[in-house]
């Protein structure tokens, strides 16, 4: 008797905690595609729908991260480049500030670049460093960039290194503790046994970036490890883009590091002796999104959308995840429609099967309308580049797919000017020379498969 009340009771119960979930999964601004996707898995698997969207199905979700600071940066109006495109004042709109000017940028297309630039920035650092990476692996790159971490705690710089508790979750707290032993400090960012108020599991730091003395950063789609890059070359290193960068416009991603290490540490760090001043670096324009549960609206996803409408003559993408929503992938059928040169390159084998499982039907549906879609056979490609007509180019941490444009923390920049924007069309074009426009025939299996992982996309 007692056992089937207890039944009886936890039938109810489950049945109105589906209920609720039903009723604020509605009331909720998602995708049609993922709210479609969770009421079906609830639904149809209460007992597996309900503790799963309990543990991941949040996304700006402000009463359960409560501790994490809305990221609000600063204008500095004496900086500000003076031009106002449709994309500046629709980011203008959700706090955004305006393109900053003066700032000296610099493409490092590779891995061994990468690594030289990242051990030069440490080494240079004379007052702090700040560190947030998704990944550093605990292999002979990672050790590496931890030893010179460590010395320069040793010499008094402040060394602050911020980790995503899942992209980190294979590198042991003793594994970073010579750099505590030294002065410096470490935290992860979300661990994954964490309290349920501070945030939910699956909203992960994804930005990644080394800033030094507050005037100089290191940024973009490369984590720290032998795959991403190192001292020399190798053959199956994957194809990734970081940039440094110099100037006025590092001040917001120091402002977005403080945001981060304050929720994940309680600490709010203390501005920097020699903060970026008020004199020109270089040329380059440059204007700092960063986006995710912390940002009010969907600042980066949506910018992303309007320059796809306003964009002419060509838009070039690379990813190493394609898994737009409904309304980007329409939006770049309709450029292809207006005559826009239309090119997406991705990785024919990406390290997520899964995703490229999720993808390829809206690759093949662009493909059908006119795009230009790139495989690169020879390698993963890490890379996340937008490049719209000659105005606007898009770099940074965030894959075009519905993970990173809505769920996780990034950071991107938006370039203005020129020069750089011709460096980062060449290295596109140079890339989409080497790879090849058809992935090969499908079944009517991998059909089915494809349409059944495009159902789970806005949470891949």
């Amino acid at each position: 008797m007692i056992s089937w009340l207890i039944s009886h009771l936890a039938l109810v119960v489950g049945f109105l905690l589906a209920a609720l979930l039903v009723a604020q999964l509605i009331r909720q601004h998602r995708p049609p595609t993922a709210t479609i996707a969770w009421l079906l898995l609830i639904i149809a698997f209460p007992y597996v729908g309900v503790p799963l969207f309990l543990l991941i199905g949040g996304r700006k979700v402000r009463k359960l991260s409560a501790h994490k600071k809305d990221i609000y940066l600063s204008a500095n109006e004496t900086l500000v480049s003076g031009r106002s495109s449709e994309i500046e004042r629709l980011l203008s709109s959700y706090g955004i500030p305006p393109a900053i000017a003066g700032n000296r940028l610099q493409l490092q297309e590779n891995g061994e670049q990468s690594f030289r630039a990242l051990i030069h920035l440490i080494d240079e650092a004379a007052r702090s460093i700040s560190v947030c990476l998704f990944i550093l692996h605990p292999d002979k790159v990672g050790q590496e960039v931890l030893n010179h971490l460590v010395s320069r705690a040793r010499a008094g710089v402040r060394v602050c290194l911020l980790l995503d508790g899942v992209g980190s979750l294979h590198t042991q707290r003793n594994f970073l503790t010579p750099l505590a032993q030294a002065g410096g400090s470490f935290t992860f960012f979300m661990p994954v046994l964490h309290h349920p108020l501070r945030g939910r599991g699956n909203l992960r730091n994804h930005r990644k970036v080394v800033i030094a003395d507050d005037r100089r950063l290191l940024a973009g789609g490369a984590n720290v490890a032998s795959e991403y890059m190192g001292p020399n070359f190798r053959p199956d290193r994957w194809r990734d883009l970081t940039f440094t960068l110099e100037g006025p416009a590092v001040k917001p991603y120091v402002e977005i590091f403080r945001y981060d290490w304050s929720f994940a540490t309680g600490e709010w760090l203390a501005q920097s002796a020699h903060e970026p001043v008020s004199r020109k670096y270089g040329d380059a324009i440059v204007q700092v999104i960063p986006s995710g549960p912390d940002v009010p609206g969907d600042s980066l996803y949506d910018a992303l959308l309007a320059a796809i409408f306003s964009s002419r003559h060509r838009l070039w993408i690379i990813t190493p995840y394609f898994i737009p929503d409904e309304a980007l992938s329409r939006a770049l059928i309709l450029a292809v429609h207006r005559g826009v040169d239309v090119r997406v390159l991705v990785p024919l084998h990406s390290n997520h099967r899964l995703a490229d499982v999720a993808g390829r039907s809206y690759l093949r549906e662009l493909q059908q309308e006119g795009a230009r879609v790139l495989y690169y056979e020879t390698g993963m490609v890490h890379a996340k580049v937008v490049l719209m007509d000659d105005d606007i180019a898009m770099l940074g941490s965030a894959n075009i797919d519905m993970r990173s444009l809505l769920l996780n923390y990034e950071a991107a920049i938006f370039v203005y000017s020129a020069p750089e924007i011709r460096a980062v069309a060449a290295w596109m074009s140079a890339l989409m020379e080497e790879a090849r426009g058809k992935p090969g025939d499908v079944g009517a299996m991998t059909v089915w498969l494809e349409s059944l992982a495009r159902l789970l996309a806005p949470q891949l």
